[in-house]
């Protein structure tokens, strides 16, 4: 039983914090619950949790906010439930740290997909390329790899969600490669890129905000044109 991934569901909708807590665990999961943020950090603070589903929209402080300082006090996964069609929450629940997000209402399967796609990306399988426990050199920074932090030649610290830090592991892998968008979709998430399919460029606009000293003219991770992304620079390995 300890071998089960424990979620919590953060929502003020009682049934939906019922009917996806239950569902969760009818497929292989232990799931709490809470009401708002509040409760949300008063769960966290009794027992450790695998992932959160939080919910964008909640009286008090709501999930953006909470997203925000989560990610600023920790490495926990998050999934954001967002409004059906508004993209400027889910732009934001990834900038603010969300690993991922699922518009209301939502297919209860596809929740299931999407944690454990989360899961399997994050604390439940190894690190990749021997990259854990060291610090890695590339261009003008530094990369905590088990702290998921970039550091700058300055000292500034740049906290890297999970999701960036899987795909930034897949550029420091293959340096000064050309790596297709279709590649680095299903390598980073395991999904197959559909028709017009924008997660890759999306998620590498986002992490060049927080690596390019000028994004309008990225040196880090070049655009190559008909043929994806690649890391521009050497990657040294540091104990």
């Amino acid at each position: 039983m300890s071998d089960l991934p424990r979620i919590l569901v953060v929502d003020d909708h009682s049934e939906i914090r019922k009917s996806v807590t239950s569902y969760l665990e009818r497929n292989g999961m232990r799931a709490s619950a809470a009401e708002n943020a509040v409760e949300m950090h008063a769960r966290l603070a009794e027992a450790h949790f695998d992932l959160i589903v939080l919910d964008v929209m909640m009286p008090g402080e709501d999930g953006l906010s909470a997203c925000r300082r989560l990610r600023k006090e920790g490495h926990i996964p998050i999934l954001m439930l967002t409004a059906l069609g508004d993209d400027e929450d889910r732009i934001a629940g990834l900038d603010g740290g969300a690993d991922d997000y699922l518009a209301k209402p939502f297919n209860p399967k596809e929740l299931v997909a999407r944690i454990n796609a989360i899961l399997r990306r994050t604390q439940l399988i190894p690190k990749p390329n021997g990259f854990a426990g060291k610090t890695l050199k590339f261009a003008h920074l530094k990369l905590d790899f088990d702290g998921r932090t970039l550091i700058d030649q300055g000292g500034s610290r740049t906290q890297l969600t999970s999701g960036e830090l899987k795909l930034l592991t897949l550029f420091l892998q293959r340096p000064r490669t050309v790596i297709g968008r279709d590649e680095l979709l299903k390598l980073s998430t395991g999904r197959v890129a559909g028709p017009l399919d924008r997660t890759i460029d999306n998620q590498v606009s986002r992490l060049r905000r927080k690596m390019e000293e000028d994004v309008l003219r990225p040196k880090i991770i070049a655009t190559v044109r008909h043929g994806g992304y690649s890391l521009s620079c050497d990657v040294e390995i540091c104990e």
